[in-house]
């Protein structure tokens, strides 16, 4: 059994703790929501008062936060607390640069660590079916696997410090424009009347198959499990692919890459945000472009 301190515990860090307590860890929970700190309790975390008290015995340290600007305030107030070789994981999707600063302060406090974030969304987080991209050392990456094992389908070693992030903004790059190319494909079907399984029959036993169009179809029928049959409920809403497209942009201006697909993409994600669509499943943009948000 490790211990293990959790901090954030939203949508995606809930369902990632409870898999570590399945498989056996103490899990010490902290959050600043009371509702979410309920459902750790109900599925068998400690909760502690404040992230400082939660890592002073823990050997691993996740955190699951919004942003990078949260993980280097969180680091920085935590980092001093925690035992000399502790090992910290950040599973949130932050920009390259926050990540590399992360692990300079885990460093300086004699900590080990990597960037970890996911793919899979909720229900990977639920299913324990994650994949993780990690970047950090190989001694660091050795000693997380065991520990990410629980709640993952996949483990991919990317790299060095801030590799985890890269590669998950280069993913999720690709998966904002096939999103919007399939949605495209399907609207212009639906003017040329073709059903939508004719076309999802053929497209996804063909050269446009994708897993935007055979595991997250953005209309309701031929994949029963896609939000598009649960009114576009996320998943992975909206919002949160333009965050990771707008951080694939600045990425991009950083290293002098050009991604004119990703540009667009972020910019119609931009729209369909404006115009309420952020809450909603990315997938929804279908609505956007027919001409309403549904």
């Amino acid at each position: 059994m490790t211990t293990i301190a959790f901090i954030g515990l939203g949508n995606m860090g809930n369902p990632m703790a409870a898999n570590l307590v399945k498989a056996g860890h103490k899990v010490i929970g902290v959050d600043l929501i009371p509702e979410n700190l309920a459902l750790a309790k109900e599925h068998g975390l400690a909760i502690a008062e404040d992230g400082q008290s939660a890592v002073k015995e823990a050997e691993i340290v996740i955190t699951m936060l919004p942003a990078g600007k949260h993980v280097l305030s969180v680091y920085a107030e935590i980092a001093p607390w925690a035992p000399k070789g502790a090992l910290f994981i950040d599973s949130s999707t932050i920009d390259v640069e926050s990540a590399r600063k992360a692990h300079a302060i885990a460093g300086e406090n004699g900590l080990l660590s990597i960037d970890a974030p996911v793919s899979g969304g909720t229900g990977g987080a639920a299913a324990g079916t994650l994949t993780f991209m990690a970047g950090g050392s190989k001694e660091a990456f050795a000693r997380a696997e065991p520990v990410l094992q629980p709640m993952a389908g996949r483990i991919v070693h990317c790299g060095g410090d801030g590799a985890g992030q890269a590669a998950k903004i280069c993913n999720n790059m690709i998966l904002g424009i096939s999103m919007i190319g399939v949605a495209e494909a399907f609207v212009l079907g639906e003017k040329l009347g073709l059903s939508h399984q004719a076309l999802f029959d053929v497209a996804s036993t063909s050269s446009g198959q994708c897993w935007s169009l055979t595991s997250y179809c953005p209309v309701p029928g031929p994949v029963p499990a896609s939000p598009a049959n649960r009114d576009y409920k996320p998943g992975f809403a909206a919002a949160l692919m333009l965050k990771d497209l707008k951080l694939s942009q600045e990425a991009a201006q950083a290293a002098g890459a050009a991604t004119p697909l990703g540009a667009e993409a972020a910019q119609l994600y931009a729209l369909f945000n404006a115009q309420g669509g952020g809450a909603a499943d990315f997938s929804g943009i279908i609505n956007f472009l027919r001409g309403s948000n549904g």
